[in-house]
């Protein structure tokens, strides 16, 4: 037999530690590419762009022609998952992602059993990713995590604080138990789909894991997130799972014991120093740059980047922003910090 050839991301993900840190970067394919925008304008709205594989393909492969990454993330969005189900989504040029939101009444007429169906254009392109990846390329797939998608299903839209889906928990607990239930259903099947068109890893976007006190941490975002990797690995045993729990704070240590991901994604308000001392050393972990601070480029950005290399050199490390690259970053900070991270 052929030796698998040797990923260097997803070596990472399962415990290897790595010469230098392997990276990616957190929507790596987007608006601060000429090239996406150019893509962009073709489709028909942004859900035709995440459902047309020709135009996903291209996309999701752009940042790899432009720099030397070690993965490509498929494009996609954490709201399909709502849109599979029958949920009204829909995206508006400067306001983002707006849905009717569901009720208590509502939750009932949800359709789990047409989601991946609707999802097929999706796992399409994960099929022609990995047949087009080169193949020390780590292909990642992913989710939205039910208490992150949830939010978005109840409030209709992004919040800073969550409120809506937060009140709904504490009033309507029966309502919410069963929304979560059939999100983490359906979430695992979509990823196990995903593994099985071709992803190496899959990586939990827990966007809105902030604002909750212990009680509905745990409850919202550590059991169905907990729940999810059991699900997968019943059917994809030892599949690699990335949890990225941004603003889990204190609770970081709780989320990476308790739901079994092989690594934990940190945002960039969690400090160094609480992260090698609070954390297992052998746990693999990923990030966590500031993205404003490749926006300003220059020295800081290199000092930061530098620091964060230094702190995790004993542990395997990911380099990675610790939230999506936003769209004003010029193109040559992106490829200064490469060239940071390869040197490393």
């Amino acid at each position: 037999m052929t030796p698998s050839p040797h990923k260097p991301l997803l070596a990472t993900v399962l415990g290897e530690r790595q010469t230098r840190p392997p990276m990616w970067i957190m929507r790596q394919a987007g608006r601060y590419l000429p090239e996406y925008r150019e893509v962009r304008a073709k489709a028909n709205g942004f859900l035709d762009l995440c459902y047309n594989p020709d135009l996903a393909t291209e996309v999701t492969l752009q940042p790899l022609r432009r720099f030397d990454l070690d993965a490509a993330i498929l494009f996609s969005d954490i709201l399909v998952i709502p849109d599979a189900l029958g949920q009204s989504v829909r995206f508006e040029q400067g306001e983002g992602p707006i849905l009717e939101p569901v009720t208590a009444q509502t939750i009932a007429a949800l359709k789990p059993e047409r989601a991946l169906d609707h999802l097929a254009p999706v796992l399409e392109t994960v099929s022609r990713l990995r047949a087009t990846l080169p193949a020390e390329k780590t292909l990642i797939g992913f989710c939205g995590a039910p208490w992150t998608v949830a939010t978005y299903m109840i409030g209709g839209r992004g919040s800073t604080d969550q409120a809506q889906a937060r009140l709904f928990a504490l009033r309507e607990p029966e309502a919410f138990a069963a929304l979560v239930d059939i999100l983490v259903e359906t979430s695992i099947q979509y990823l196990v789909a995903q593994f099985k068109a071709g992803a190496d890893v899959v990586q939990l976007f827990e966007s809105w894991a902030l604002n909750l006190d212990e009680e509905a941490f745990t409850r919202q975002v550590i059991e169905p997130n907990r729940r999810i990797v059991a699900g997968v690995r019943a059917q994809v045993p030892n599949a690699p799972i990335i949890g990225f729990p941004r603003g889990a704070a204190g609770n970081l240590s709780r989320y990476a014991a308790e739901t079994g991901v092989n690594a934990l994604g940190l945002d960039y308000s969690t400090p160094l120093e609480f992260a090698t001392q609070h954390l297992p050393s052998h746990l693999p972990v990923q990030g966590n740059l500031d993205p404003l601070r490749l926006v300003a480029g220059g020295a800081q950005m290199e000092r930061r980047a530098q620091e964060i290399i230094a702190a995790f050199a004993d542990r395997p490390h990911i380099f990675n922003l610790g939230h999506g690259i936003v769209p004003e970053t010029p193109i040559a900070h992106v490829e200064r910090l490469v060239q940071l991270a390869k040197a490393s």
